[in-house]
């Protein structure tokens, strides 16, 4: 057996543990949402101002701070892009702050509003538009994003928006007509269950540009199979998250 095939049997086991529950995962960070209609504006946008907040904390704090911030008639007024477009720094910086959605009450509510001139200014005030002018290509929208980044702060980036896409094909009717180009989100947890299963060394964890690594030889590792890069995400990170207690 070569050492493609005995890493691709391991992440076989690893999706089949994730599968039968033994990871736990049976809620999710973006579990905590107000479970609007899949195909509506409003979820679109639910799932799309929060993630630029996500780095470096707690993913499942962030979207129960999100939950209650939306279920506030007037601090919900905050997802709506055209109305921040039009809300005082101050407000908006008082909900966002109020609620916990923002930690850095300079820097991010700076980061929320950009990304609502972009959805006003570039899409017609309609996220869905970013997806439909690119004919539902994830390869075509991380382009796009890649090309017009300052648009897009922090959505931008490589794990966030890798993560982004799959958190919209999961929790709303977005479907991609090539998804095996959405990589896995190489977070943490993501780079140490890739050392763990041996997909890089000890030493590759520590170089700067792991994230793009780990990425890269998953798609390596996955190219033709049926499985894609981001089906395995999630098994990766509740087995890290879960401190590899379950032996593959």
């Amino acid at each position: 057996m070569t050492c493609n095939e005995t890493l691709l049997d391991k992440v076989s086991k690893l999706v089949a543990v994730y599968k039968s529950g033994s990871l736990g995962g049976e809620t999710m960070p973006e579990d905590e949402n107000p479970h609007l209609a899949k195909h509506c504006k409003e979820n679109y946008m639910y799932f799309t101002l929060p993630m630029a907040l996500n780095y470096q904390r707690n993913s499942y704090t962030l979207w129960k701070c999100a939950n209650r911030m939306y279920a506030d008639s007037e601090a919900r007024s905050v997802f709506d892009s055209k109305e921040v477009c039009a809300m005082p720094d101050e407000l908006l910086r008082s909900y966002l702050v109020e609620y916990g959605v923002a930690l850095q009450p300079n820097k991010q509510p700076v980061i929320w509003r950009t990304l609502c001139e972009t959805i006003e200014e570039r899409l017609e005030g309609d996220i869905r538009n970013l997806f439909l002018r690119n004919e539902y290509s994830v390869k075509r929208i991380k382009e796009y994003i890649q090309q017009n980044k300052k648009a897009f702060p922090y959505l931008g980036g490589n794990k966030i928006c890798n993560y982004w896409l799959y958190v919209l094909e999961q929790y709303t009717d977005l479907s991609y007509v090539d998804r095996e180009n959405i990589t896995v989100a190489p977070d943490t947890h993501v780079i140490q269950a890739s050392q763990r299963l041996g997909l890089i060394t000890e030493q590759e964890a520590q170089l700067s540009n792991v994230q793009m690594l780990v990425a890269d030889r998953w798609k390596e590792l996955l190219a033709g199979k049926d499985l894609k890069p981001i089906d395995v995400h999630t098994p990766l990170w509740l087995w890290s998250r879960g401190g590899f207690r379950v032996e593959i």
